[in-house]
C-alpha cells in the first residue's frame, strides 16, 4: 500500500496530525503492519488534500507552533474503501535479526546467544503486552488480527525455545 492509503487508514479512525500518524505506525495500533516516515506522510496528506480526500485545519498549541490536525472526507472513506478492496500484495519480510543468525557461522557463539536471548525476551514483553489488551470491546476483524499476532509471536517464541540448540 502507498503512503496515501496508509494516512486514509490513520485517519479512517480518527482525525490526527502528521506526526499522530507517523506515531500510529511507529507504536500505534499500525505498528505491526507497515513502517512509514515523514518524508513519505506529508508529501501524501499534500497531495489526499489536493485530491479532496482529507481537509486540513490549524489548530493552536501552547508554547508550540500551531499544528495542521487532517480528518478523512466522504470521497476519502470511498477512496479508503477501494483501496481495502483490492487483493493484498504478498507479505514481504524483512529482518536484520535473520540476516545476523544467517550469518551466525562467521560470529562467536556468545554474540548469537546475546542477539537470541534478547529477540526472545522482547518477543516475551510483546505477547505480555499483547496479553494485557481488553479485546472484548474491538471489533471481531480487530481481535482476528490481534489474535492472529499472539499466535505468531508464540509461535516464534516456542520456535526458538526448541531449536535454539541447532543454532548455538
Amino acid at each position: 500500500m502507498d503512503a496515501k492509503t496508509l494516512c486514509l487508514a490513520v485517519l479512517s479512525r480518527s482525525e490526527a496530525s502528521g506526526y499522530e500518524i507517523r506515531k500510529a505506525f511507529e507504536d500505534g495500533p499500525f505498528h505491526h503492519f507497515f513502517d512509514v516516515g515523514y518524508g513519505s506522510i506529508y508529501p501524501a496528506l499534500t497531495k489526499l488534500a489536493e485530491d479532496g480526500l482529507v481537509t486540513g485545519r490549524s489548530e493552536t498549541q501552547d508554547k508550540r507552533p500551531a499544528k495542521k490536525v487532517y480528518s478523512i472526507t466522504a470521497a476519502g472513506r470511498l477512496a479508503l474503501l477501494e483501496a481495502l478492496g483490492q487483493p493484498p500484495a504478498e507479505d514481504r519480510f524483512r529482518s536484520e535479526f535473520l540476516l545476523v543468525l544467517f550469518f551466525g557461522d562467521l560470529l562467536p557463539a556468545n554474540h548469537l546467544e546475546r542477539v537470541l536471548d534478547e529477540r526472545m525476551a522482547e518477543i516475551r514483553r510483546r505477547i505480555e503486552q499483547m496479553e494485557s489488551k481488553d479485546c472484548e470491546s474491538v471489533s471481531g476483524c480487530h481481535a482476528f488480527v490481534h489474535g492472529y499476532g499472539l499466535a505468531l509471536y508464540r509461535t516464534a517464541l516456542t520456535y526458538f525455545e526448541e531449536n535454539r540448540h541447532i543454532l548455538l
